[in-house]
């Protein structure tokens, strides 16, 4: 691929990398920007690869609705909805993935130019997912066993 890459033929300015909200997403995020870093890392260079911002939560009571990115932002959500009254009639729903959206609640959210949140990936960002690639998934064994010793002390929400 590397050697057939030109970045001067390149069509569009924008690479929007639109995966799950959860951790899978993340491991397929990490996977894509190690791919473009080794072989099209021009792209990165010229600015043109973002990473897309889906939802992982919906908060809703009654016709009004909030779009969580994060488990804070759900209780924040789920508060403010409840007026004092707790969580009575919120309903949480938790999205496992981009497929459990309707269509127009994809577009609202994470396609729609006029209210998504996208972030231009840096060439820091794809150089850290490439190591953290090689760590987790290559062939030796014991950084990864390092990585797990350093760094398990770390999670506090394990999704397996």
């Amino acid at each position: 691929v590397r050697e057939d890459f030109t970045l001067g033929d390149a069509r569009y300015h924008k690479i929007i990398l639109m995966t799950d909200a959860d951790v899978d997403g993340a491991h397929i995020r990490t996977l894509l920007l190690t791919f473009f870093f080794r072989q099209m890392q021009e792209l990165i260079e010229a600015g043109y690869v973002y990473i897309a911002q889906p939802p992982l939560f919906r908060v809703a009571r009654g016709k009004e609705e909030f779009y969580a990115y994060t488990e804070t932002e759900r209780e924040e959500y789920a508060r403010r909805l409840g007026n004092g009254d707790g969580r009575a009639n919120i309903n949480v729903q938790r999205y496992k993935g981009l497929g459990e959206m309707n269509p127009d609640q994809l577009w609202r959210t994470t396609m729609d130019p006029a209210t998504r949140t996208i972030l231009r990936v840096t060439m820091e960002d794809a150089q850290t997912a490439s190591v953290l690639f090689d760590e987790l998934m290559g062939d030796a064994v014991e950084p990864r066993r390092l990585f797990i010793e350093r760094n398990a002390k770390y999670v506090s929400n394990l999704d397996v």
